[in-house]
């Protein structure tokens, strides 16, 4: 029986190709070999912490069946446009109330919170500049993958599951807390952990899935016609570009190979650990604690010869966490913070071009800022496959393209006149649009008139969309929480 949709698969007898693989290779073990084998399996049959385990363990040994990946579509149907004709310069629209932005004093922001140090522990290692270490039994250094097969999986668990991981568990949770890491923090963290402890990757891949779904995450395990293993991360969200696999309704990703050509066939199991059904959540309500690494940088643009300046600090492992997302929902990068000595250096700067100026103008300014102050470059050219950037990682990174500079703006005339921003997206294409009583190009959001504003378009005003967009119903909103 086949499928053709997400999660293809093929059900195998019960002597079929994947379990004749596994008896080959046992039968062609050499002697020195088998006692290896028959050492780890022995190991492995220690009574298990957890009673959970047992019925798991069965269930890793029965015939696992075979999945084709449906890859998820990337994020844009078309091309991005290689470059926007700007327009020539315009004087904005002087209309509404005055401005006073207000930004936080420094007595105001809130205490940097010390990371503690962290003792030596059986394993340390740098996760984004930050410091931290765990405890290990000794007994998971004897866990091998072997034989390289499902058996080889099976035997894998049954050591971990007999050894004293609680504490392990324990401190990943401690740490969770202590760095406010969100659930990707998490997944990036118990996999550097595994990476730091075992050489082999397919190892590490093992005790990271092993890990994980202690922790009460829902990831499955896939091995390829290769012997390679993967982690499948269930996930309520798109994540684009990534092979996919449906399992009971459910999506599971491998993130592994997110932009990368697909692997094949793998097989796997359906069933989830008991109690294991959480999905992978990337938002990030609020930016990781991790060490300072203070970088600063400079931005300026010109309107009609007037030069607009600012500068900024920034800690650069916070960009390099937000660097290490793969591409999810679009919502994920809208409603993300930003660093508020970040934003206090920007805000302080806009404050001096734009207060006592009525609203409209001084909007118009924050937009010209984001249309000028970048090299347009769409992130074929610039990173080799589509990324979104998040606010702060736009500010500090050299080019950018539409969908960068929306998330840019939205969060900044958000943040600083409190507007209500949604971003716009076509099929080649992202703005933004503000619900403000002014006249110009708008879209219909709900029952609600928002006027468009272009971050891409240069020296378009508040008002004026790029005229190829003017006639076309947007494919999609994307809402900004409220503050």
């Amino acid at each position: 029986m086949q499928r053709n949709k997400d999660g293809v698969q093929n059900l195998f007898s019960q002597f079929g190709r994947f379990n004749l693989l596994l008896l080959l290779s046992v039968t062609l073990l050499s002697a020195g070999s088998f006692e290896n084998f028959k050492r780890v399996q022995s190991a492995s049959f220690s009574k298990y912490k957890d009673e959970r385990d047992n019925a798991f363990n069965d269930y890793l040994k029965a015939e696992w069946q075979e999945y084709k990946a449906y890859i998820t579509a990337p994020l844009y149907k078309e091309p991005k446009p290689k470059s926007i004709t700007p327009l020539q310069e315009k004087k904005a629209p002087n209309v509404g109330p005055i401005v006073q932005i207000r930004v936080p004093k420094a007595k105001q922001l809130p205490k940097k919170e010390t990371i503690k140090q962290t003792q030596k522990k059986d394993v340390n290692f740098d996760f984004f500049g930050t410091s931290v270490g765990f405890s290990i039994d000794k007994k998971i250094y004897h866990a091998k993958f072997y034989p390289e097969n499902q058996a080889g999986i099976a035997n894998f668990f049954s050591m971990l599951a007999s050894s004293r991981y609680d504490t392990t568990l324990s401190e990943i949770k401690s740490c969770k807390k202590n760095l406010a890491l969100n659930d990707w923090g998490v997944n990036l963290l118990v996999s550097k952990l595994a990476q730091t402890l075992y050489n082999d990757r397919n190892e590490a891949n093992i005790y990271a899935w092993f890990l994980l779904s202690k922790l009460g995450y829902s990831v499955k395990i896939a091995l390829t016609d290769n012997n390679d293993i993967f982690l499948l991360h269930y996930s309520k969200e798109i994540i684009y570009a990534t092979p996919r696999y449906k399992f009971s309704g459910r999506y599971y990703y491998m993130i592994l190979q997110y932009n990368k050509k697909d692997i094949g066939n793998i097989y796997t199991y359906e069933q989830d650990y008991p109690d294991a059904d959480k999905a992978l959540d990337f938002t990030m309500e609020k930016l990781p604690l991790l060490r300072e690494q203070s970088q600063t940088r400079e931005l300026a643009f010109k309107e009609y010869g007037k030069e607009y300046r600012t500068s900024f600090s920034y800690n650069k492992n916070i960009i390099d966490f937000m660097n290490s997302y793969p591409q999810v929902d679009y919502k994920v990068y809208f409603n993300a913070p930003m660093e508020i000595t970040t934003y206090r250096d920007i805000a302080k700067d806009i404050k001096r071009y734009t207060d006592g100026k009525k609203i409209s103008e001084a909007m118009n300014i924050v937009l010209r800022f984001v249309q000028k102050a970048f090299v347009y470059e769409r992130d074929e050219e610039q990173f080799g496959h589509e990324k979104v950037m998040f606010a702060e990682e736009t500010l500090v990174n050299k080019a950018s393209d539409c969908e960068d500079r929306a998330v840019l703006f939205a969060y900044l005339i958000k943040k600083l006149f409190g507007v209500r921003v949604v971003g716009v997206k076509y099929s080649d294409h992202m703005s933004t649009a503000l619900y403000i009583p002014m006249r110009g190009d708008s879209v219909k959001v709900g029952s609600r008139r928002y006027v468009m504003a272009d971050p891409t378009y240069i020296n378009a005003n508040i008002g004026q969309e790029i005229p190829k967009y003017r006639n076309i119903q947007p494919e999609s909103f994307i809402r900004l929480k409220s503050e």
